[in-house]
Formats: C-alpha cells, sequence, structure tokens
C-alpha cells in the first residue's frame, strides 16, 4: 500500500490517447479519448519518447470544465468569525445583554450592519471587533467527460516550489514549472525515489512529489452500488461522484484529522438539509459552534458532507469527522445525489464508499527505482 508523509501544519480545526484536448466535459458532451500509459511509460535513464512529448504538448493540461460558483449561497451569507473568547449577544446596537456565545470556534451568519454593531442570525447584536469576515472559498471541482480514464492532479503546496527534473531530485527553475495552489495538471507517467516516495511526471522534464498533489483516479463500483454515488479517498483527499460506472464530477475534500478520522466503510445518505447548525464539546478547549453550515448530507451518523466556509485547505486533512466541501462543490452534489433514479417504491439510495488507496506515515524502507 501507498504511504503518504503529512507535511503540512493545521492551526485551527474545523467540524465535522494520442490526444486528451477534446474534453466536453458537460452531461452529454465529448467523449474523451482513451489515455495510453504505455506511450509515457518512464525508463531511468532513457530520454522521453517523442510520441510522450508530442501527447504533453497537446495536452498540457487537462481540458475540464469547472462547475459554477453557487452565487446563490455566497451572496446570501456573510460569514464571520466569533471570539476565540466568549462573546455577548444584545437586544439591540449598545442595548441589553441577552445572551453568550461561548469561547470556542464559533461561526455566525451576519444579517445587519450597523456600524460598530452586527445583526446575527436569530436577531441578537455583537460588536464588531468581537468577529471578522471570512470570505469563503472559490474553488470548485470538474465535470467529467465520457469515456474519461486519465488521472489528474491538483497542487496542494502553498509555499510555491518548482517541479524536478528528475523523479527525486531538487526543484529547479529550469523545469520552467513553479506551483501554484489549485493548479490542475495531467499525470503522464509515475516513478519512485530512493526512499519509496511516489513522483508524478505532469510535463516534460517536470516532475512532483506526491505529498504536493492530490491525485484523482478512477475506482471501481462497490458491489451492490447502484445509480448516483460518491467514492471518497481519504489519502489523496479527493472525491468523485459517479453515476453507475461513469465518473461525472471530481473535487477536493478535507476529512477528519488524526483522532477524529472519518471512518471507512460503505454508507448511504439518510439525511439531506439546505442547512443546518452544527456545534459541540460546549465549555471544552475543542468547543464550537457554526450557525449556519450550507448543503448538508448526512451518511455515516451525524458525520455528514457539507459545505465548508472556515478555511481553504482543501487536499488537506481538516475536519472532526466530516467530509469538508467547498459551498459550491457541496451544491453541485447536493442536487446531483437528488437526482437519483428511485427504486419500485419511489426512493432513492445513494451510497457514499469511503476508503483509502495509501497511508499516512513514513515512506517504505525498500527502494523505489
Amino acid at each position: 500500500m501507498m504511504l503518504r508523509k503529512w507535511f503540512f501544519t493545521v492551526v485551527v480545526f474545523s467540524l465535522c490517447a494520442v490526444s486528451l484536448t477534446a474534453v466536453g466535459a458537460q452531461e452529454g458532451g465529448t467523449v474523451a479519448p482513451i489515455f495510453e500509459p504505455e506511450i509515457c511509460a518512464y525508463i531511468p535513464g532513457q530520454p522521453t519518447s517523442q510520441e510522450c512529448l508530442d501527447l504533453m504538448a497537446a495536452s498540457p493540461k487537462p481540458q475540464l470544465a469547472e462547475i459554477d460558483l453557487d452565487r446563490a449561497t455566497l451572496g446570501l451569507y456573510s460569514f464571520w468569525r466569533v471570539g476565540p473568547d466568549a462573546v455577548n449577544k444584545y437586544d439591540a446596537p449598545g442595548g441589553n445583554v441577552v445572551g453568550q456565545i461561548g469561547a470556542g470556534f464559533n461561526f455566525v451568519n451576519v444579517i445587519q450592519e450597523d456600524g460598530e454593531w452586527l445583526q446575527i442570525q436569530g436577531g441578537e447584536w455583537i460588536q464588531r471587533g468581537t468577529a471578522y469576515l471570512v470570505p469563503p472559498s472559490l474553488f470548485t471541482g470538474v465535470l467529467l467527460p465520457e469515456g474519461w480514464n486519465q488521472s489528474f492532479a491538483w497542487v496542494l503546496d502553498t509555499t510555491g516550489i518548482y517541479a524536478s527534473l528528475v523523479p527525486g531530485g531538487d526543484g529547479e527553475a529550469e523545469s520552467g514549472y513553479l506551483t501554484r495552489r489549485y493548479d490542475i495538471v495531467n499525470i503522464f507517467a509515475e516513478a519512485y525515489d530512493s526512499e519509496g516516495w511516489r513522483w508524478y511526471m505532469i510535463g516534460p522534464n517536470q516532475w512532483l512529489k506526491q505529498t504536493f498533489v492530490a491525485k484523482i483516479q478512477p475506482a471501481e463500483r462497490p458491489e451492490g452500488v447502484t445509480g448516483r454515488w460518491v467514492s471518497i479517498d481519504l489519502y489523496e483527499q479527493t472525491l468523485v461522484a459517479y453515476e453507475d460506472d461513469q465518473p461525472k464530477f471530481a473535487t477536493l475534500i478535507s476529512s477528519g484529522l488524526e483522532r477524529t478520522e472519518t471512518n471507512e466503510g460503505l454508507f448511504t445518505v439518510w439525511a439531506r438539509l439546505p442547512n443546518d447548525r452544527m456545534s459541540g464539546f460546549a465549555g471544552a478547549p475543542n468547543a464550537y459552534d457554526l450557525q449556519t453550515v450550507p448543503w448538508v448530507m448526512y451518511f455515516d451518523s451525524s458525520i455528514s458532507l457539507h459545505g465548508t466556509y472556515w478555511h481553504d485547505y482543501f487536499g488537506y486533512r481538516r475536519s472532526r469527522g466530516c467530509v469538508n466541501l467547498t459551498i459550491s462543490d457541496a451544491r453541485w452534489l447536493y442536487a446531483f445525489l437528488e437526482g437519483g433514479t428511485p427504486d419500485a417504491n419511489g426512493a432513492v439510495t445513494n451510497y457514499v464508499w469511503v476508503h483509502s488507496t495509501g497511508e499516512f506515515g513514513a515512506p517504505p524502507t525498500s527502494s523505489g527505482i
């Protein structure tokens, strides 16, 4: 099993083919060409074949359509972080104290501003100096065309590094590629370094270590699953939505951190809510209260897929067990699952398969190439 090093430090915890250019990512669009991996098979010490170079020149980036932003939800809510100390709530600007938001990781939806005062959902007021506005992430996933079989990845690194010229090498400006967060790249070949870490060729003489990207790859449909379902890869921190065997959509997620891991297994979505309040551990150091969480899909008791506005670290583990999505991605998935085919009794069953294609930790002791 592949191993993955966890190198990103999280400070704030939160909740729960010859050519690839002809890609019509909308449903019913152009059929994706079949990628032939042997074209770019990596042989140490051998130059990249001309056929592979031609392929990379024709398809330097995945030509996949991003979904639309959920502008309605993004425009409706105004999310503010409160605290982390306890904050008083008032019945009017400068009025009487009528309650308190306890210490912890808390967010409110502000519905009105009046100078140094903010009215929150529910009608109470708080002082502006006790909160700050947090803009939600505008990242979105992509639609996948019929016949897609080409692995690709999103860049996760936030610091900006150059690609390496060879697997296992240091970043070099000569490679011509400097990483940018949420860049999307094709994977043309794979290789291992002497420590066993996997590297991906994303272009001519351009290699990235697996820890710097989140790879999207096809998954086999679990036995007994039909209709619309979701594959969640905890190792890659990715999600792919399927209809039977046809992948439709792919994106990045944030699942549970160590000690609050998202459970693996096959689940069904048992409840959907356009929005829900999430809170827990009142009075404890890890207390949280999120006034409005959009597009909630419960699948493992109180664990859900849901929209997330309090961070923009998708592709990294971040939550207390839930599967975090951007608001736009959660809205797309909510509608997709809601539109499944009903059975003879009129019920729609959507499955969520949570699994891992690797494990976090040190690389294997055996050498790679």
